[in-house]
């Protein structure tokens, strides 16, 4: 990924409270078919230097098989994102030399997958899985509320992945490249359209200017 120095985030936590905040990835991976992405829930934790997801695929689904062959593969994570507008920047009414661009933060993890197929991993891994996202709901449902019967016939139709990180880079592209002065006009400007991530990526925008001064 292009990372210039201004928006290279390193700092793991950092990272990993964007993983565990927006859990739903993209895993890529090259095999003899080519490239194959697919879309996935995770779980993530902290073993290791950089961390270990946890996932699953259906088992009918053709990835497996590339990623049964242990070789490197990528695991994209995305922030919030949004357009920028330049009629934000103060800085447009001194001298009009400014662009249209896109903030976002985003992750990506790279690792050897590991096939995980025992019933034991897949169980605690759904099991793990599913009050990670249901812990906002007023009631969470849990794998007991379905028949042991069903849940013994879902588990056959999955294949667990285990995925060591051996490498993550977080990028945060978050205005830091203009001045100050435009920085906090995209705080005022997202604050006020305040669609899909708009409020998110203001506060990271507003906590880094609080944090340069």
């Amino acid at each position: 990924m292009y990372l210039p120095d201004h928006f290279r985030v390193e700092d793991v936590p950092e990272m990993h409270a964007l993983m565990r905040a927006r859990p739903f990835a993209a895993l890529v991976s090259a095999g003899p078919a080519g490239l194959y992405a697919s879309h996935l829930p995770t779980v993530l934790k902290d073993d290791g230097p950089y961390g270990v997801i946890e996932c699953h695929l259906a088992r009918a689904n053709p990835h497996c098989r590339d990623l049964a062959e242990g070789n490197e593969a990528l695991m994209i994570f995305q922030g919030p994102e949004g357009y920028i507008t330049p009629n934000w920047y103060p800085s447009k009414a001194e001298h009009g030399k400014v662009v249209p661009t896109w903030n976002y933060a985003v992750v990506h993890a790279t690792g050897r997958p590991e096939v995980m197929q025992e019933k034991a991993w897949l169980l605690r891994h759904v099991t793990e899985l599913t009050a990670q996202q249901e812990r906002t709901e007023a009631k969470p449902w849990a794998l007991s509320d379905a028949p042991d019967g069903y849940i013994d016939v879902m588990l056959r139709g999955i294949v667990g992945f285990r995925f060591a990180i051996t490498r993550l880079e977080g990028k945060w592209k978050m205005s830091q490249n203009r001045e100050a002065t435009d920085q906090e006009g995209v705080v005022q400007g997202l604050n006020t359209r305040a669609a899909g991530d708009d409020l998110a990526m203001a506060d990271i925008v507003a906590r880094r200017i609080a944090s340069d001064r």
